[in-house]
């Protein structure tokens, strides 16, 4: 078990991220205590039950009060209401961070509502799940993930201080700025996203095809697809909002590799197919090679389904 990072950490909302960070906090010894916020009194109650927290509040401002790590794991859209709600609360010295999925919007919605006497250190965690919710979260999910920090200009010991806590956790850290970062996760994350709820919404008005046919010929591929679009839909849509240019930027460049493949097909140039699908399958290896997936059969699912 580690030395404690920070004395008081505090959780502001307490879904897979969240409460993942916490049994991890718990589970190496990173913090002291970890007190939590939630809207709903039935999910502070399954925090406490569920032990990755040691108090809960009703409100992020009680929560925050007195912390000196404040971690912003609410949608979005909302972070900059609830930065507004503990700006006048927090204590001098402590780190406000975030686990976004977006960091230029977050940034703009949630500086100006901080006090000069706290560090700003946005960050975001490459993990998750396809599962949402404080019962959803465990230790080891962040085990040999990146977790990317927007250091901007906070000072470097806040910096120092919350890459520990990321690596204690398991992580592989990385420095990245805001802008450079909306882009990377537009390719690696949004976009295919945005493409897998298409796919299934595509299959969906396919009337001639009924829904019993669609659950029962679910080959991988569309069951692959169906997985990531039945992420939480509130964050997804913010992300989308607020990371509107990059996702669309990249959105147009899929197109055009569609409409190219689209042409292949329809000319029956199997030569371009082949080569395209070498290329891309390439990259498939260099991710499971890089440790960020496994190959195992049915992509690990049955070993993950024995755990």
């Amino acid at each position: 078990m580690s030395a404690p990072i920070y004395d008081r950490v505090a959780l502001i909302g307490l879904g897979l991220i969240a409460s993942s960070m916490g049994h991890a906090m718990k589970k190496w010894g990173l913090a002291r205590s970890i007190t939590g916020h939630a809207k709903t009194e039935a999910t502070r109650a399954a925090a406490l039950e569920l032990g990755f927290c040691d108090e809960v509040f009703a409100t992020a401002a009680e929560a925050a009060e007195g912390a000196d790590l404040v971690v912003l794991a609410v949608p979005v859209g909302a972070m900059g209401a609830v930065a507004a709600e503990i700006g006048p609360h927090l204590k001098p010295g402590a780190t406000v961070t975030d686990v976004g999925s977006v960091k230029q919007a977050v940034i703009e919605a949630v500086a100006p509502h901080l006090p000069a006497h706290v560090s700003f250190v946005p960050g975001h965690p490459l993990a998750g799940t396809e599962h949402s919710g404080p019962r959803s979260g465990f230790a080891t999910l962040f085990q040999n993930r990146w977790c990317l920090i927007i250091p901007g200009d906070a000072a470097p010991e806040a910096v120092a201080r919350l890459r520990a806590l990321w690596e204690g956790m398991g992580s592989n850290v990385e420095e990245m700025d805001a802008v450079h970062h909306d882009l990377v996760l537009a390719v690696t994350s949004h976009t295919p996203h945005l493409i897998a709820y298409t796919m299934v919404g595509v299959a969906d008005h396919l009337r001639r095809v009924t829904e019993s046919e669609i659950i029962k010929y679910s080959a991988a591929g569309f069951r692959d697809f169906t997985r990531i679009a039945a992420s939480d839909p509130t964050m997804w849509r913010d992300v989308f909002l607020t990371n509107k240019e990059a996702t669309l930027d990249i959105l147009g460049r899929f197109t055009e590799e569609l409409f190219m493949l689209q042409r292949a097909i329809r000319m029956g140039d199997g030569d371009q197919l082949f080569d395209y699908f070498t290329r891309t399958r390439a990259i498939r290896r260099s991710i499971i090679e890089a440790g960020q997936d496994t190959a195992a059969p049915d992509f690990g699912r049955a070993a993950m389904e024995e755990k």
